[in-house]
């Protein structure tokens, strides 16, 4: 009768994991209870500590109503918890730049099946999922997805095309690389491999792992693609 409890439990606590909200679901939240126009303004996008998911989710808004410009609110469970106007910079986001809603197919549920994909190509296991959503040095929305045991220790990173679900930069990862090897292609769509001359054997076989991995994330984004424009129309 315990055991059967315990793994009723254990199911209980596990549909409630996958209950959290997305990030599409918190900027809707936005949208819906602080100003419509916000969606449009979205600097960045965080959440730590997902299961997948997060419970809160922190979202970093251009206003020009704002000292400073910048507004941070925070929804927790499909609640505005905290609204309030922020001196927050994100780190690698070029002043002003904003996430173009029309080009965003990729919620965090779905940065979640990518990264998780890769994951299993790199033969890295994972207990915990933290998230950020924000545009690269080209304007591009991109997904920058840290995976972390279970004392939330960093065990790789995972930078991920928010428009074509291209996975771009991994830090960490591979068997055999350390914490800071960098595995590094920006061109979006294109999965063909290349040499690189300066690359050591070790280098070589992790950027040889980094571009299979890549093709079959991208098999993968084919199927979780979720454009936030349909989403918010409600025609997903």
């Amino acid at each position: 009768m315990l055991k059967s409890f315990a793994a009723l439990l254990f199911f209980a606590s596990a549909v409630f994991a996958q209950a959290n909200p997305t990030a599409y679901d918190a900027l809707r939240t936005v949208g819906n209870q602080v100003n419509r126009d916000f969606v449009n303004r979205v600097v960045s996008v965080t959440g730590v500590d997902g299961n997948p998911q997060p419970s809160t989710w922190r979202i970093l808004i251009d206003d020009p109503n704002a000292r400073g410009g910048i507004r941070e609110v925070q929804v927790t469970d499909g609640r505005i918890t905290s609204n309030r106007v922020s001196s927050r910079q994100v780190t690698g986001t070029p002043q002003g730049a904003t996430v173009n809603p029309a080009r965003l197919n990729l919620d965090s549920s779905g940065a979640y099946e990518v990264a998780s994909r890769t994951a299993d190509s790199s033969h890295v296991p994972f207990a915990l999922v933290s998230y950020t959503l924000r545009t690269n040095e080209r304007g591009d929305a991109t997904w920058i997805v840290t995976l972390q045991n279970q004392n939330r220790r960093p065990v790789g990173t995972i930078h991920i095309g928010a428009n074509k679900g291209t996975v771009t930069r991994t830090e960490g990862m591979f068997a055999g690389a350390p914490m800071d090897a960098v595995v590094e292609d920006r061109r979006e769509g294109d999965v063909e491999d290349e040499e690189h001359s300066g690359d050591n054997p070790i280098m070589r076989s992790v950027r040889h792992t980094f571009y299979r991995a890549r093709e079959q994330a991208q098999e993968t984004f084919k199927r979780v693609r979720h454009n936030f424009a349909d989403y918010i129309r409600g025609n997903d």
